[in-house]
């Protein structure tokens, strides 16, 4: 319910409040009738810290904006220390899990003031850690990231190529996503532009779609429109 509320997978809207809101509000139902459970600390957590980014992540027009690019004034800081206080109440005393480690992953971004101040490599640590509990393509695919801000982006690229036969992300548009940022950050403006083209096509999302087709436009060498 919280993912397809915070990032819809079809329509125009980047995000369904009503459903990143009921989904808040029951795991906060939860935690409070459950308090010892990790899982149940570490969802609400990562909802929090997640959800606390949603008015930073469209501009005036509705349009979708990276995470580097955000402004973090805007952030809901009052969402941001409630997640705080329930990662830091859980995790002293509890063994990894999944969503408290994707929390712990959350919290760092929050308490970054900017992309080039995260600690990307307690983030690589802690997605390594989350890939031995998981056998999932999105936690390497998140990871390919943290790898290119610790390593560069041929450690990235190098990582993505392992999940390029894996039937789960077949036709689904964030592998050339990804593959495309990492491909830009290179200078491979060509390489990148066909990737994120590629990328617009098979999200279903208007708002993606948009948003990946402006970053191919954007890129150094786009032939003019008309």
């Amino acid at each position: 319910m919280f993912n397809e509320g915070h990032t819809a997978t079809t329509g125009t809207s980047v995000s369904d409040t009503d459903l990143t809101n009921e989904a808040i509000r029951l795991a906060r139902q939860i935690h409070t009738e459950l308090p010892n459970h990790r899982e149940a600390a570490g969802l609400l957590g990562l909802m929090l810290l997640t959800d606390a980014r949603r008015a930073a992540r469209t501009d005036a027009a509705g349009r979708m904006i990276p995470l580097d690019e955000q402004d973090r004034t805007t952030w809901n800081h009052d969402e941001i220390r409630e997640g705080l206080e329930v990662i830091r109440r859980t995790l002293p005393d509890a063994p990894p899990t999944p969503y408290l480690l994707q929390a712990a992953i959350a919290a760092l971004h929050a308490e970054a003031p900017s992309t080039a101040h995260t600690d990307w490599a307690q983030i690589l640590v802690l997605y390594k850690l989350l890939e031995s509990t998981a056998d999932n393509p999105v936690i390497t695919l998140n990871r390919a990231v943290a790898e290119t801000m610790v390593h560069g982006p041929a450690a990235g690229l190098a990582l993505l190529d392992r999940l390029s036969h894996d039937p789960r992300l077949h036709d689904h548009h964030r592998l050339p996503a990804v593959r495309a940022h990492l491909y830009e950050r290179l200078g491979k403006s060509s390489e990148a532009r066909e990737l994120y083209l590629l990328a617009a096509r098979r999200t279903l999302s208007t708002a993606e779609r948009d948003y990946l087709i402006q970053r191919a436009r954007q890129l150094p060498g786009t032939p003019a429109p008309g």
